[in-house]
């Protein structure tokens, strides 16, 4: 069966006649050929037509489905020691662990980085080691190792790993003397690496890159892998590493790692083990978030994401690793009850900062292959947040600066298909930039104000070569027509299994054709209660959150009794122990 890779729907015409919905969105079906492949697929496999033409839009093939739907982590985990230095570093933390070494682990503030420090402090907890555990401040420090702190680390300890940073830390890594350094890294490497005993990192010049869509705490997974492999190898015995993959599989989500290959395998079993609710952490934080359902890749995501990264963002770096380290449960809840109010506090920033970023982009236009702003004073912590949502309302690459005296701290967010990481870098190669780095989706950089135009200039020269702003944001891609009777509860479940969904796997989207709408309410602040039907009694509940502060939100509430086609995702809403599936909605237009 041939696949669809190298189909575009773009040049299609608009789904369902929708080239401009309520939201300004053009409507894009499935591409040419899918339904061809979609009935093969269905008489192959037996499966439900919805979860093929998914399967199909994701490039799986009758013979591979099976696999696909039950990803296998011993089938897809590559060997360790593809990756260059791997075999060092692990004998060489082993050594520490063995000879009882003091051991420091310098990581980076976000979800990787603490998901990452939290792996190892883990793992030498169940062997009865300790380690001191480093973060930066985000302001006072910035991100990665800095030569004082570094100098500091090592006069009291004998080896210090650097997980998600360093790789780009050439004088730091130097001021390290008398210590050894070993780096577990997946940011994009320079031409030459620092003076480590081990650089770890499948995005190194000198890698092939096929690891390269993994984040730090699978490259931390795979060397407690190997330092497994080696403790065999000496008649010892380590931890169950599968009971580790609840850590890894937030930090893939979190980090917008692409769910592809072993990623998936990593969030899908990670996934289970969340569920079984051992890591107090991660129990609290669903607690604080009063979740009372199984984890998902959107949990992952939008809901602990978020709170762990609050510390780094506006409060103390270390907190988000120390509540996924902790085995107390009531330091975790402590530790949870914090994050989530300095989420709340964090919130309250972003929104100042996003009404003043996206005024500024405004003026500048949405229309070129990089959207960017900078503001005097935006906190640091939030730039990364708010570049994200200029990303999303505008479907290109975004950059947000906050400025303080001479210099401005930036984040940016990239779209798929174009790597923000490598064209940062490479402004900063030719000096435009005091400083820049980080990998396809995300990025951050330091630049001097007066060059903070010619900066973006170059940068959005860059993007526009690799082809950001040619597909404009009013694209919905749809997989198809769905009835509402038949958005049942066992399709959620089937559909799910073609997840988990996130960077790379977009969630399925269906389009729910000349609809009536019985009921339209809001609820809570701004949110809108649907339920429609299709005058055959199949009729179901959406939920469209944030509806009635834009058009769509007022177009369904006035709907007058006009007939409508409906778009958004499927899921189960529990409520008093009972599953009902909802649509969340996420445009409309007139049938």
């Amino acid at each position: 069966m041939g696949l669809l890779q190298d189909i575009a729907p773009d040049a299609a015409e608009a789904f369902l006649s929708v080239a401009t919905s309520v939201t300004g969105r053009r409507w894009v079906g499935p591409a040419p050929g899918a339904d061809r492949l979609t009935e093969a697929l269905v008489q192959a496999t037996g499966l439900a037509d919805p979860v093929a033409r998914v399967l199909v839009r994701l490039n799986v093939a009758p013979e591979t489905a099976t696999a696909y739907l039950s990803p296998a982590l011993r089938d897809l985990l590559p060997d360790p020691l593809t990756l260059r230095d791997m075999h060092a570093a692990a004998a060489r933390f082993l050594q520490a662990v063995a000879r009882n070494e003091r051991i420091a682990i310098f990581a980076d503030y976000d979800v990787d980085g603490g998901a990452s420090a939290a792996l190892l402090l883990t793992w030498l907890r169940a062997m009865g080691r300790r380690a001191t555990l480093y973060i930066p401040d985000r302001i006072d420090e910035g991100y990665g190792p800095n030569v004082p702190a570094m100098r500091a680390l090592a006069r009291e300890h004998d080896l210090i790993v650097c997980v998600d940073c360093g790789t780009l830390s050439h004088e730091p890594v130097a001021a390290a003397e008398g210590a050894d350094v070993v780096i577990l890294d997946h940011h994009l490497g320079g031409e030459t690496l620092p003076a480590a005993l081990a650089v770890v990192n499948p995005n190194r010049q000198d890698e092939d890159g096929a690891l390269g869509h993994l984040c730090a705490a699978a490259v931390v997974f795979l060397m407690l892998v190997e330092a497994g492999r080696q403790l065999r190898e000496q008649g010892a015995k380590g931890p169950n590493l599968l009971e580790f993959l609840d850590l890894v599989a937030l930090a893939t989500v979190a980090d917008v790692a692409p769910l592809i290959g072993v990623n998936r395998a990593l969030v899908r079993q990670g996934l289970a083990v969340m569920a079984q609710r051992r890591r107090p952490g991660l129990v609290a934080l669903a607690d604080v978030a009063r979740l009372d359902t199984a984890p998902t890749s959107y949990t992952l995501g939008y809901v602990f994401g978020p709170r762990v990264n609050a510390g780094g963002r506006i409060g103390a770096a270390d907190l988000g690793a120390r509540l996924l380290a902790t085995d107390d449960p009531h330091e975790a809840a402590a530790l949870a009850q914090r994050l989530d109010a300095l989420n709340t506090e964090r919130r309250e920033i972003e929104a100042a900062v996003r009404d003043a970023a996206l005024e500024q982009a405004e003026g500048r236009g949405l229309d070129g292959p990089l959207v960017w702003a900078a503001g005097e004073g935006w906190h640091p912590g939030v730039v990364g947040i708010v570049a994200a949502r200029l990303k999303e309302a505008t479907g290109r690459p975004a950059v947000v600066i906050g400025l303080d005296g001479d210099e401005g701290k930036g984040s940016g967010r990239s779209v798929g298909g174009i790597d923000l990481g490598a064209a940062i870098h490479k402004v900063a190669g030719e000096g435009l930039l005091l400083k820049g780095g980080g990998h396809r989706m995300a990025a951050g950089l330091t630049v001097a104000r007066d060059r903070l135009e010619p900066a973006m200039t170059r940068l959005s020269e860059l993007l526009a070569r690799q082809g950001a702003g040619r597909l404009g944001p009013a694209d919905l891609r749809l997989d198809g027509l769905l009835m509402p009777g038949a958005a049942t509860v066992e399709l959620c479940e089937s559909l799910e299994r073609c997840g988990p969904f996130g960077q790379g796997a977009p969630a399925p989207r269906f389009a729910f054709p000349g609809v009536r709408i019985t009921q339209a309410r809001e609820v809570g602040t701004g949110h809108l209660k649907v339920r429609f039907d299709d005058g055959f009694g199949g009729g179901i509940d959406a939920i469209a959150f944030n509806a009635l502060e834009g058009p769509m939100g007022q177009c369904l509430v006035q709907h007058g009794g006009a007939r409508f086609h409906l778009a958004g995702r499927l899921e189960i809403n529990v409520w008093q122990g009972r599953q009902r599936v909802q649509v969340k909605l996420e445009d409309a237009a007139p049938a």
